[in-house]
């Protein structure tokens, strides 16, 4: 069937990239991300209905995929996974957000009902999880430091320490609303850094 043909070209396409992500290649990742980068993105805002919150947990999917790849199984398809790591991880915020309770295999756009049954660890990374996010975690490293460095450690705080936009004014004794619209423009400005390197490359 054309359908099935065409799913099976991206799977075996993706498949070869997760490869090549586990083995270092930083272009592999940065494809990954840079092809369902929007798509995320769109599921996130329908769910939360906030740009800035949506830019956030894409971010946030991209690094649990990213950090957990060495558990990816190939019997599903890579966007079936990815989706379903943003899908509960959008769960999770929404019940922070608002205690609202929200069945975990909620569906999200009906691509992977194939995936149902497969497990993904919890979003709570234990000491060896956090263990395995900062090694995967150097692999953006060298996109992350060719930010300026006030985005750097914004970017450090948020997605390396796990402060709230709270915690980080704090520490950085900077407006709440300053944090975010800064957070913003470090986002877009590393993932502009990873557009560039895939089209380059």
């Amino acid at each position: 069937m054309p359908h099935e043909q065409k799913i099976s070209k991206r799977a075996k396409l993706d498949k070869e990239l997760v490869k090549q992500a586990l083995e270092g290649n930083e272009k592999a990742f940065a494809r990954l991300l840079m092809h369902y980068k929007d798509s995320v993105y769109h599921i996130m805002l329908k769910m939360v209905k906030n740009p800035n919150d949506a830019e956030d947990l894409t971010f946030e999917a991209f690094g649990k995929a990213f950090s957990n790849l060495s558990i990816y199984s190939s019997e599903y398809a890579f966007s079936t996974w990815l989706y379903k790591i943003a899908n509960n991880n959008c769960i999770d915020f929404l019940r922070k957000q608002k205690g609202t309770t929200f069945s975990i295999d909620q569906g999200i756009e009906g691509d992977y009902e194939n995936g149902n049954g497969h497990k993904i660890k919890s979003n709570v990374p234990d000491p060896e999880e956090r263990m395995i996010l900062n090694q995967r975690g150097k692999i953006l490293q060298g996109y992350i430091e060719k930010l300026k460095p006030h985005y750097q450690n914004l970017i450090e705080l948020r997605y390396f320490r796990d402060y709230s936009y709270e915690e980080i004014a704090n520490e950085l004794t900077l407006p709440l609303g300053t944090v975010k619209v800064q957070l913003f423009r470090a986002r877009h400005e590393l993932f502009g850094l990873l557009e560039k390197y895939k089209l380059n490359s």
